[in-house]
């Protein structure tokens, strides 16, 4: 298998059904994808999940079973989540065919992640707010409901066309391929601890003045997941934001 193929975290997200989960699987082995995580399944393991994985049953054992997403993510240098729906602060839309582009040229990098929300509500905003990009299958808007295994076997196929494009020595449209020697792109759980320090400096300097921080911090979020930082970068920030809270302190006399 591939450098990208091993690098490619299908991440199923509050699942409902294991047979889903099964399903999934079996799509997912088909194309070749074998690094399946699973978040705060509601039912895993289950005998279900393996009769219909029909003989994926090994991507089910060796699937980690993560409490929150942000474990699942660790390390994860590019993110995508699946989405019917337009949110309040919006991402970057991409076709299936340049988010699996997008994903299989950032997993020469370091691991990747595509994320599936739950059956019948998909992913919530905060779960999207940690995804550099959505992805949309375009299904008839006259039913355009979509089983989550067939979903996983629509992006996977996708993916798979990518991971044989690479292989064939084409390079895959999308994110430029960084300079030799440039420093990696942060990973998610450098970016949510960026967040999180981001969150602690702008209430420590009182920034948000008694409003309500949830829109400017999503709205930042987006603009930092845009700008595609690297690992140096996030220390930078991070350094900054120690800085502002330090001076912060002193102004207080604390």
């Amino acid at each position: 298998m591939s450098i990208e193929a091993k690098n490619l975290r299908i991440v199923l997200v509050g699942t409902q059904h294991p047979g889903n989960i099964g399903s999934a699987a079996r799509a997912m082995k088909t194309m070749g994808l074998s690094a399946l995580h699973l978040v705060a399944p509601e039912r895993f393991p289950d005998p279900e999940a393996v009769a219909l994985a029909a003989g994926a049953d090994d991507l089910l054992a060796a699937a980690p079973v993560h409490a929150d997403l942000l474990q699942a993510l660790e390390g994860c240098r590019l993110v995508v989540g699946t989405s019917a729906r337009r949110r309040t602060v919006p991402l970057p839309e991409l076709s299936p065919r340049e988010a699996a582009r997008q994903l299989v040229q950032a997993a020469d990098e370091g691991p990747v992640a595509l994320l599936f929300g739950r059956e019948r509500t998909g992913l919530e905003n905060e779960e999207l707010q940690r995804c550099h990009a959505s992805v949309c299958i375009p299904t008839d808007p006259g039913f355009a409901s979509l089983n989550l295994a067939a979903a996983v076997q629509v992006l996977s196929y996708e993916l798979r066309l990518a991971v044989l494009d690479a292989a064939g020595g084409q390079l895959p449209v999308g994110r430029p391929v960084p300079a030799q020697g440039a420093e990696p792109p942060a990973t998610a759980d450098e970016l949510e601890r960026l967040f999180g320090h981001l969150a602690e400096a702008l209430d420590d300097i009182d920034f948000h003045k008694g409003r309500a921080p949830e829109m400017v911090m999503a709205r930042l979020r987006r603009l930092y997941l845009r700008a595609g930082l690297d690992s140096r970068e996030v220390k930078i920030l991070r350094g900054i934001l120690s800085e502002a809270q330090r001076m912060a302190r002193l102004a207080r006399g604390a």
